[in-house]
Order: C-alpha cells, then structure tokens, then sequence
C-alpha cells in the first residue's frame, strides 16, 4: 500500500489528506473511500486506521482533517461548523473524481462517530457518492443537545448557549473568547461529567492509546450554536436507493442514533451489531475492528 500526502480545497479552505492506494495490481481504475474522522480527531486516528485497513482490501482511500482542525486551514481553530463538515465531504468526492487511478463511478463514503452523520448529509446531496456507510455514526449536534445516551437535561445544552453568546459577545469586544474544552483532567471527571462513554473518550484522546498532538480536545464556541440549529438527519430520506449500512456495538450508548437513522431511511439500509462493542471501542480495538472491517468491505465490494 502507498501513502500519500495530499491537498485540495473546500470551500476556499485547503485541506490535508492521507491518499492510500492498495500495492495489488488492478485492471483498471478502483473503487474509491473517502474516510472521515470523528469530532476533534484527525486523519492520523480511527479514520487513518479504516482507510489503511480498507486499502489493503482493494480500496483507494482517502482520510482527511476536517477544516478548521489538525493539518486543514480554516479559522478559529477547532471550529465544528456543521455546513462545512458536508462541505468536505464533498469536496473530497470532487478530489478523487480527478485521480486516475479512481472510478469516478465508483465512490463511496464511510464515517465514523460525528462524521457518521455529517457523510449521510453529505450523501443525501451528492448523487456522486454510491454508498454510504457509519461506524459509530451520530448526528453531533444530536450529541449535544440530548446526550451521548439521549438523556440529558436539555438545561445542559441551554447552558452551553448561553456560554456560546457570552464567547461571541467577548470576541466582538476584542476580548478572548476562549474554547470549549471537551474533555477535564482525569479519566475519574470524565466518567461524573459524562458516564461511561466520557471515561472511553477520555482514554482514547487523552492518554497514548489513541491522543495525537494535532487532535485538538476542544471547539471554539461558536461551534455549539452552529450545532444548535443542525440535523445531520433530515437528508437520510435523499440518500435511497443508493444502498446505507450501519455498525454499531451493541454496548454503544450513542447507538439510539442509529436506530433513528435505520427508521428514516427508505432506501437498501442494514444496521450491522458488533456484539460486545462500546462506541470507542470501534476507533481501535482489534477484536472489533476487524469484522467491522469484513463487513464494510464486503458491503462495498456489492455496492461500487
């Protein structure tokens, strides 16, 4: 498998990417993946990891930094603008349309955690893309507002408006605004702030396991009321009939957000369990990973 650095625009803003391309010999153009990243990662994490795995089963693909976050340009940094997230999406179908080595009829889409969401917008809207598929997939802005678990005190979220127009009023006035950090300095404050899913984000940003030292841990505030008015949802109906596969563990508490999806879409849909698996323990554990990666390589294999 190669790797290559590349670079392309979206919206005005350039963005880094991981460009991989299997070593086996093909009798022409491949099927092509563009792979997103989760909230705050970048393309060196999870996306990185299903980009390689894939590769080596054939796949061009493509990981790359959403804007405003690890080697992308955009300002402020860690801004998470919903709009933009499909845009580069998008933009990075545009990228690969223009690789020789891609069958610019073949293109597919698979996004994990935040981009889960964010791909199935982009997909509803652009009839280049041939499939879609999730892991782990939720609606950020879901997230936010409801919790990981969709229980959360909608006096949370409000708060976090309230924090957000504060910011905004500050950074009118030519004060800091300061950032939202998204996550405290113990795996023990991760787990009272956010139950068991905050102490495994805790475990795979914060500490040698999954952190890198471009994945930010924090958005700016405007992020939150960019999030506020969001459905990374509303387009699912629009993606059919091109095909939809989900995967989800089945210890996963954001996994409500799957089903939701499986209810909305009215074209070819699958909603694949991996049993035994958290949320985060698909970014990186083998033992699950890999039949997530049979799965997905399977699915897209019948639908480019």
């Amino acid at each position: 498998m190669a790797t290559t650095t590349v670079r392309f625009d979206s919206a005005g803003i350039p963005l880094a990417a991981h460009l991989h391309t299997p070593d086996t010999a093909a009798s022409g153009p491949r099927p092509a993946l563009v792979v997103g990243h989760p909230g705050t990662g970048v393309k060196e994490q999870t996306a990185g990891t299903y980009a390689r795995l894939m590769a080596e089963r054939g796949f061009v693909t493509l990981a790359f930094d959403a804007a405003h976050q690890g080697e992308s340009g955009g300002l402020p940094r860690g801004l998470e603008d919903p709009a933009q997230r499909v845009e580069d999406f998008k933009a990075a179908v545009s990228f690969l349309t223009t690789r020789e080595e891609v069958d610019a009829d073949r293109l597919g889409l698979l996004g994990i955690c935040a981009s889960g969401g964010y791909s199935l917008a982009a997909t509803g809207g652009d009839h280049r893309v041939k499939a879609v598929a999730t892991v782990s997939g939720v609606d950020v802005a879901r997230q936010f507002r409801y919790g990981a678990d969709g229980t959360q005190d909608p006096a949370v979220f409000q708060g976090l408006l309230g924090l957000a127009a504060q910011a905004r009023t500050a950074a009118a006035r030519g004060e800091d605004p300061g950032v939202l950090t998204m996550f405290p300095e113990t795996a023990a404050e991760a787990g009272a702030l956010g139950g068991q899913h905050g102490v495994e984000g805790f475990e795979y940003y914060c500490t040698p396991r999954g952190e890198h030292d471009r994945s930010a841990k924090f958005l700016a505030w405007p992020s939150v009321d960019k999030l506020a008015s969001f459905d990374a949802f509303h387009a699912v109906p629009l993606i059919a009939p091109r095909p939809l596969l989900q995967i989800a563990g089945t210890r996963a508490d954001t996994s409500w957000m799957a089903v939701e999806v499986h209810q909305r879409a009215t074209g070819p849909k699958e909603l694949h369990w991996i049993e035994g698996a958290s949320h985060v323990d698909l970014y990186d554990k083998k033992e699950f990973i890999d039949p997530a990666v049979e799965k997905l390589a399977a699915y897209f294999d019948a639908s480019l």
